[in-house]
């Protein structure tokens, strides 16, 4: 072959090769939205007819069949499946270190793009080199403007007047406006600070190379990319961040009116839950943190941490709120139910009672018997138990008959006295008794366990007759169970429970242990579902029998219970200390006086919530799982005066788990420091 005929043959290779430039990268992460993913990946399809585009798709261990559905439907699709929720930064890194277009669009799955969105923002960075990323109108599903379409970085002033809503109120002004620049047109080129991360088109040369800058004096500097996203930020605030250190590397952020997409806001995510405050407001304070502190005084960081500590606070105090409406109906009804007592009393006796009675008496009477329901774990679960009801009634009950004994304004209503305790009692069981009967029945069911106990539990539900609920599938503990009706596996549970609406979530047992199931039970606090276990019936071994998870495995000690006993031995601890180390220094090594002191110098680790009064000793060989909610303690359930197994370890920690109260750690307490003697 001759030297012309290579010539040739390379510039035809070298021909293809420029044939084959992608244009855009599209990226996006997903999380169970399926629906809208295959939605946004029909719009992206439709809008990448004169481009080359190549689409990755990151699925963040979603339990609602993202997967399967893109394999079936988007075979030209990149799916790069997680086995955990990596969070939206690490996830969009995994495609950026994989894309090959000259642009990546990072785009949300709960969006809607235009046909002419991918061709319009391609156009508008290659005509403006200076843009180092680039976002357009985004819509909400109504039409209206949304305005995180573009933003200003939080400073702590910008900061100050959205959290304190002068954005809202004076959206037009210049000064109170900032954050989603409001005061300027949106049908205007603008150079901005930030862009939204639900759609955002970068320039892949941004991320690696230095750019060229002109020097004030005339000389020219150089500086390195913005890289990657920054994994530190599991979820929200990332696009900020990245936006920053665009610019930081001499890249402009730009926001072009000429094309929209449309935005399902929040649809993966469920803004109301606890998770969602931390995580966001998290994020505010994490860029804060990292960028602002060299541009204000150190004073002025502390106001702004302040400023979102408080406004994340109040947002989650919203939510702990509603979790309060048991208390507070049960104080009420205890507070109407003295009270009518005391106006039945006045009748009768036509002696009427001082205010006294009414306003402190009264809620005196309900304060107490609802804080021991409380204590005793009365509002624990989704059974409201009658038996923490009784003990604190007799609780208040007491409380009533001491005062009525001591205080001469009320000395005379005895009659009110006596009748509190069983109508008090009586009131506030019916209460739970009607509850229980208005939920009697199936919701939407899942069933954890193998496939054999669902057709077994199916059959059950069959035998019973028609009843109105709806059996979705089950949830398998065997990575190898795909069959019809699998819905998936165990650490999908929670979400498979967002994501369909379940209302009863019934536990097998032929392959779940008693502490798995618990430390599943777990991972469903703060969902309005209903726990069973499914046992098999005593009588005939092919039928099965629910019984309430609640009463057969106990639930979770309260947590303020735990926190009020551990803090009040732990200020005693604190007081005596000074005085046991002295009589410790005196009796020496191995007193009982040396134990006790070794033991209460641990007083302020208890009262800062480093550790628990009771807990477990990390050279036990067992570290309880997370959802059983013990933490390293100053006593340990496995004291016993010699080496237990891990297998016994994890007995004596479930024991105590399933059994805790403050009576058990006075117990454990008391071996513990007889034993070190």
């Amino acid at each position: 072959m001759g030297p012309h005929g290579l010539a040739g043959k390379t510039r035809t290779v070298r021909a293809a090769e420029e044939t084959r430039i992608v244009d855009v990268s599209v990226i996006i992460v997903n999380y169970n939205v399926r629906e809208f993913l295959e939605q946004a990946l029909r719009s992206v399809e439709a809008a990448s007819d004169s481009l080359s585009v190549e689409v990755f798709v990151v699925d963040n261990n979603s339990a609602d069949g993202s997967v399967d559905m893109l394999r079936t439907k988007f075979s030209t699709v990149r799916v790069i499946a997680n086995d955990e929720n990596l969070g939206f930064a690490r996830a969009n890194n995994q495609a950026i270190r994989e894309a090959s277009g000259r642009y990546l669009l990072i785009l949300n799955p709960d969006t809607i793009v235009a046909e002419d969105t991918l061709r319009t923002l391609v156009d508008f960075m290659d005509i403006h080199p200076e843009a180092g990323a680039a976002g357009c109108r985004i819509l909400g599903p109504d039409g209206s403007f949304a305005p995180e379409s573009r933003r200003s970085f939080p400073t702590p002033l910008v900061a100050f007047y959205r959290m304190v809503k002068l954005s809202s109120l004076f959206p037009r002004s210049r000064l109170f406006g900032k954050y989603n620049l409001t005061y300027l047109p949106i049908d205007e080129v603008t150079e901005v600070d930030a862009l939204s991360g639900s759609c955002m088109l970068v320039r892949h040369e941004a991320l690696y190379h230095k750019r060229t800058l002109p020097h004030v004096n005339g000389q020219t500097t150089e500086s390195g990319g913005a890289g990657l996203f920054d994994e530190g930020f599991f979820m929200y605030g990332e696009d900020l961040d990245w936006c920053y250190r665009i610019q930081q590397a001499g890249w402009k952020i730009l926001y072009t009116p000429d094309t929209c997409i449309i935005h399902y806001k929040g649809a993966s995510t469920t803004k109301s839950e606890v998770r969602y405050v931390k995580l966001f407001y998290g994020a505010m304070l994490r860029f804060a943190e990292k960028h602002l502190h060299h541009s204000y005084p150190r004073p002025v960081l502390w106001l702004l941490r302040l400023a979102v500590v408080v406004h994340g606070s109040c947002a989650a105090l919203g939510n702990a709120l509603k979790r309060l409406a048991p208390p507070i109906v049960d104080f009420a009804i205890s507070w109407g139910v003295v009270v009518g007592l005391g106006e039945l009393r006045e009748a009768q006796s036509g002696v009427t009672f001082s205010g006294l009675f009414s306003f402190v008496i009264a809620p005196g009477f309900a304060l107490i018997a609802t804080a021991v329901i409380a204590t005793l774990g009365g509002y624990k679960g989704h059974r409201r138990r009658v038996g923490p009801v009784w003990l604190g009634v007799a609780a208040a009950f007491l409380f009533l008959a001491a005062v009525s004994f001591f205080v001469r304004n009320i000395a005379f209503s005895r009659a009110v006295v006596l009748a509190s305790l069983p109508a008090g009692a009586f009131a506030l069981s019916a209460v739970r008794l009607l509850r229980r009967v208005r939920r009697r029945g199936f919701g939407r069911t899942v069933l954890v366990g193998s496939a054999l106990e669902a057709t077994r539990f199916r059959r059950c539900m069959d035998a019973d007759g028609p009843r109105p609920s709806i059996f979705v599938g089950y949830v398998s503990p065997n990575k190898s169970d795909d069959e019809t009706g699998c819905l998936g596996r165990l650490h999908h549970l929670r979400d498979i429970v967002l994501l369909r609406g379940i209302k009863d979530v019934i536990f097998g047992t032929a392959q779940l242990s008693d502490p798995l199931i618990f430390t599943l039970m777990q991972r469903l606090q703060g969902l309005p579902v209903r726990v069973h276990l499914l046992r098999p019936h005593t009588k005939d071994p092919d039928q099965v029998r629910l019984v309430h998870a609640e009463d057969a495995l106990g639930v979770l000690r309260s947590p303020t219970a735990r926190r009020l006993f551990g803090g009040f031995v732990a200020l005693l601890a604190g007081m005596v200390n000074p005085i046991i180390c002295r009589l410790a220094h005196r009796a020496g090594k191995g007193s009982v006086w040396s134990a006790i002191a070794q033991r209460t110098s641990q007083w302020k680790d208890v009262l800062a919530g480093r550790r628990h009064l009771v807990g477990y000793f990390h050279d036990d060989g067992f570290d309880p799982p997370t959802e059983w909610q013990l933490q390293p303690g100053v006593f340990s359930v496995t004291e016993t005066g010699g080496r237990m197994t891990a297998e016994e370890a994890e007995r004596a920690y479930w024991f105590y788990v399933r059994n805790q109260n403050a009576v058990l750690d006075w117990i454990v307490m008391v071996r513990a420091i007889r034993i070190a003697t």
